[in-house]
């Protein structure tokens, strides 16, 4: 499929700039409103593969947006409007310097830093005698630095204090509606027969009070297990079935980095299976044909229809 959105240069009345991130195209309009439009990009180890994945943007736009009205009486969000399938459009927030990830089991990077010998994570101990894939006694967070480009950092809570990146008020607030982001979120998917095993969240200020930004919950910022099954392959040594974009980055190392036309529509049906899991509904394939025209189209109506 040729319609993937692999990038835009759309020029909006009011528009400021834009920022091309590695999913993601984000036009600032009037330095007072965002406009955020999920690509079909996909990166995978900090890269951006050269091939676009379709609907993949629809899947993490419609996604992100669900829950975040899902948790809106946790902590309020910068969504105001869902003008399109991939378009979101809401509060231009001033980002705090940091990402809170918070992990309900050891896998992943906090995996990997275990497996080789270390103990503590961001300054929060890990127990000893875990296997990979294990539940932590309690959800442990992870906070990491907010690069734009390259690798994001651990970062102690320590540090962000004594660096100033946050302060402690709003650093307290952060932690409390991470838990509770993380809580709802293993709830919705624990109905849906599936485990959140780890996660994102970015928060920013808009008018002097926090809000949650970005996206939640979605293939690329989180990871899922199939919770049937997941103690016994605990027990056996296995490995877990997973809904995440891990298995991207598996496909890739073994495969020289190269992505073939079965790779990109499996990709594809594993984004549109996520969703359909979490969401509980059939997921509706967008009419693609003139994708741009209408991205640009339902922007330029939802604009023009908000108060300056």
């Amino acid at each position: 499929m040729n319609n993937t959105i692999i990038e835009t240069d759309f020029n909006f009345p009011g528009q400021k700039n834009v920022y091309h991130g590695k999913v993601r195209e984000v036009y600032n309009i009037d330095d007072k409103r965002l406009v955020m439009i999920a690509t079909d990009r996909i990166s995978a180890f900090d890269i951006v593969l050269p091939r676009g994945i379709p609907y993949k943007g629809q899947v993490l736009n419609q996604l992100a947006a669900k829950f975040m009205e899902a948790t809106s009486d946790i902590v309020p969000n910068w969504i105001t409007d869902v003008p399109d399938p991939v378009v979101a459009i809401g509060y231009l927030c001033e980002p705090f310097k940091v990402e809170m990830v918070i992990r309900g089991y050891l896998s992943g990077h906090a995996w990997r830093e275990y497996r080789d010998g270390k103990r503590t994570i961001c300054g929060v101990s890990m127990p000893d005698g875990m296997k990979e894939n294990d539940r932590f006694p309690e959800p442990i967070l992870t906070p990491t630095t907010k690069a734009d480009k390259g690798h994001d950092e651990d970062i102690s809570r320590e540090e962000i204090l004594a660096q100033n990146l946050v302060n402690e008020s709003d650093y307290i607030k952060l932690e409390n509606y991470t838990r509770a982001l993380f809580q709802r979120g293993t709830e919705i998917a624990d109905e849906k027969d599936l485990i959140l095993v780890d996660t994102k969240y970015e928060f920013g200020v808009y008018e002097g009070s926090i809000y949650l930004i970005d996206e939640i919950h979605t293939p690329d910022s989180s990871r899922y297990f199939h919770k049937e099954g997941y103690q016994e392959r605990q027990d056996r040594g296995e490995s877990q079935k997973q809904l995440s974009k891990e298995f991207v980055r598996e496909w890739l190392m073994e495969n020289g980095f190269q992505g073939t036309d079965d790779f990109v529509n499996s990709v594809s049906e594993r984004y549109i299976e996520l969703y359909e899991y979490l969401a509980g509904e059939t997921f509706s394939r967008s009419d693609v044909s003139e994708v741009m025209n209408r991205v640009e189209k339902n922007i330029n109506q939802c604009l023009e229809g908000q108060p300056a």
